[in-house]
């Protein structure tokens, strides 16, 4: 990995630390408020590609894990991956890599439809399968009501994943990052 790989990954660990000074909206009903940090999960796949993308998230979580508070609402340490929101938190690097694997994979001739059906399919279905699995584990609620709350993020995890898609299109043809993708 070369240097600028290296500084990259680490710019994008801190973009993605800065989205944590966006305040959580906290739902009375569940455990797990609305964040903003997953829409930069979703670009890190999609901007970075799998690999690059999947170490900057996974950076991320070791930095959160070693107790920095960058996650929403300044939570940090261990403790959050052994909460509701656990799920959640710990499918980010799965995101990251399933969108830029699939992104890399016609990286040439990306359209608007292709890049939201990754953003939907990875970024909202796999990330509120598996998180809501988890957060209704702690609620101990059944899996059919676990699944309808992960409803309520629904709205907001589609409009994240158009945005992230309208990024990509509007910076994919910055030559930075042509050159960084097609090597």
């Amino acid at each position: 990995m070369k240097t600028k790989d290296i500084v990259i990954i680490a710019m994008f660990t801190a973009f993605i630390s800065v989205m944590a000074f966006i305040p959580p909206i906290p739902l009375p009903f569940m455990p797990v408020p609305i964040v903003l940090q997953s829409i930069g999960i979703m670009l890190a796949g999609c901007l970075l590609g799998a690999k690059r993308g999947t170490i900057s998230v996974i950076v991320f979580l070791l930095l959160v894990a070693i107790g920095l508070p960058l996650l929403s609402g300044g939570k940090g340490g261990m403790g959050v991956f052994f909460g509701p929101t656990a799920g959640y938190i710990i499918s980010f690097p799965f995101i990251a890599f399933f969108i830029g694997y699939f992104i890399d994979l016609k990286w040439r001739s990306l359209t608007f439809t292709y890049i939201l059906a990754i953003n939907i399919i990875f970024g909202v279905v796999l990330l509120n399968l598996v998180g809501g699995f988890v957060m209704g584990e702690f609620m101990n609620i059944s899996i059919l009501n676990r699944y309808i709350l992960t409803l309520t993020f629904l709205p907001g995890d589609i409009i994240k994943a158009i945005l992230a898609t309208m990024l990509l299109l509007n910076l994919k043809n910055l030559p930075e990052l042509k050159r960084l993708r097609t090597k």
